[in-house]
């Protein structure tokens, strides 16, 4: 078990913002070693930038798309033979679609299901094997990202939900094996609520999508800082639990799809139309001149 993060090998994907970012500088304060990967060149540079300032031992910034198993098997080799060990492997890049089952394009879902769920898979296999190694020594522990979406299926979210119960899934499955070994290697599954991120600025939808609205609806109902996320995260770890739901709105999920089933939906929904209503009241002097 990992007990603190000093000295540490941690490894995160889409680090260039987000969650992915909090993360990289929660460890760097932490005195951890980094290696961070995300497609987006220019973020991951400024986060790995703002890492070494903050008091990473050292950064290893490589441009990766988690989606091309060839690539995070190149990266995870790397950062293995750079550092000598790898203690913490965090699978965080996700990217969003917003689009019902007849709306969205084929290669729309395959996109999605190539960064949310295969590169969760990709991370977790090639990072396997150099976890094992450090783990009897200096500890091992993998975090998957999934989401409250992978609690509970919302509508014209299909494509999405449909990768964060897979990770889901996975990670659980996953798991339950690494017990059967011993204790070395820990898993803990992440499930944040409405994150304030860029997220769903930077997703695709169906056409015709009201890109602006699902924005600011998203705005309204995430309440939980990217920096709130990674504490909840990094502290998870350090306690080894299993599974960590992140924000109010995620623990009432979970516990709402536990206790009442189907007859939880009427209360998501009410919830979805309150934040619609609420921004289309806003929208003539708020969303038209912050959303484009």
């Amino acid at each position: 078990m990992i007990r603190d993060y000093a000295g540490r090998v941690c490894t995160v994907t889409g680090a260039a913002s987000g969650i992915g970012r909090a993360l990289a500088l929660a460890l760097a304060r932490q005195g951890a070693l980094l290696a961070l990967s995300d497609v987006d060149a220019d973020g991951l540079d400024e986060t790995a930038e703002q890492a070494r300032h903050l008091g990473a031992k050292e950064v290893y910034a490589d441009v990766v798309d988690v989606a091309r198993r060839a690539m995070v098997q190149g990266w995870a080799d790397t950062t293995a033979e750079r550092f000598g060990q790898v203690n913490l492997v965090v699978n965080n890049a996700g990217v969003a679609l917003t689009a019902s089952v007849d709306e969205m394009e084929w290669a729309d879902f395959e996109w999605i299901m190539g960064v949310n769920f295969w590169g969760v898979v990709h991370g977790t296999k090639s990072f396997l094997p150099h976890l094992r190694r450090a783990a009897p020594e200096r500890g091992a522990h993998v975090v998957n990202v999934s989401s409250s979406f992978g609690l509970f299926g919302m509508p014209r979210r299909s494509a999405y939900s449909a990768t964060k119960y897979a990770v889901r899934g996975f990670s659980e499955s996953l798991r339950n094996e690494l017990r059967r070994e011993g204790p070395e290697i820990g898993v803990t599954t992440a499930y944040p609520g409405g994150i304030k991120t860029a997220i769903v600025r930077n997703s695709r939808a169906a056409e015709g999508t009201d890109r602006a609205e699902v924005a600011a609806i998203h705005d309204s109902l995430s309440k939980t800082s990217a920096q709130e996320a990674a504490r909840v995260i990094l502290t998870s770890v350090r306690k080894g639990r299993s599974r960590v739901c992140i924000g109010l709105d995620a623990k009432v999920m979970d516990l709402g799809t536990r206790l009442l089933g189907s007859a939880f939906e009427p209360v998501v929904h009410a919830s979805i139309e309150r934040a619609t209503a609420k921004v289309a009241r806003q929208a003539p002097k708020d969303t038209a001149g912050t959303l484009s």
